[in-house]
């Protein structure tokens, strides 16, 4: 039974880590179209400052008086934090493998872009060696998990032989 039962996690394991490269090269597309996006809202206000002789700073330092320049002011500060944040996660997770990637879950921590990859996965099957190999690693991460677990549920009832 308890071989069964690791197994039934193994195969678990393995068909929810094999999909991992997928979802992650979809993230991808998505962060890609978002750094874009706020590249370009990004270049678009810093040539504003410019013809106005502005820095970004001092361009949003301009926009107070009234409450709506005051949320839009925000609204630009999030902005532009949002893509550097977002460049940064990008430039790293194009360099990295599909293997590596599996160990850098913080780059994929950008909640609106993970909701929406996640809303539209489908998930793939595993036919490339990347697919491939997380699957080896979630079958054996599924066993070890689920033997251990039960293991440690099963031992306080297990008979003890006595030599």
């Amino acid at each position: 039974m308890l071989k069964v039962l690791s197994f039934t996690g193994a195969l678990a394991g393995a068909a929810a880590l094999s999909q991992f490269p997928e979802f992650s090269q979809q993230y991808l597309q998505r962060l890609g179209g978002q750094v874009d996006a706020l590249g370009q809202i990004t270049a678009e206000f810093d040539a504003s400052a410019e013809k106005a002789g502005l820095s970004r700073d001092e361009a949003l330092a301009t926009m107070s008086g009234t409450e709506f320049l005051g949320y839009r002011q925000e609204d630009m500060r999030r902005a532009f934090a949002r893509h550097d944040r977002l460049s940064s996660d990008l430039a790293l997770l194009r360099v990295a493998g599909p293997f590596e990637r599996v160990l850098l879950p913080h780059r994929f921590a950008d909640r609106d872009l993970l909701e929406a990859t996640l809303a539209d996965f489908k998930p793939a099957m595993p036919v490339t060696t990347a697919g491939l190999a997380t699957a080896g690693a979630g079958f054996a991460g599924g066993w070890a998990a689920v033997a251990g677990l039960l293991s440690l549920i099963l031992s306080p009832f297990r008979r003890r032989r006595l030599d």
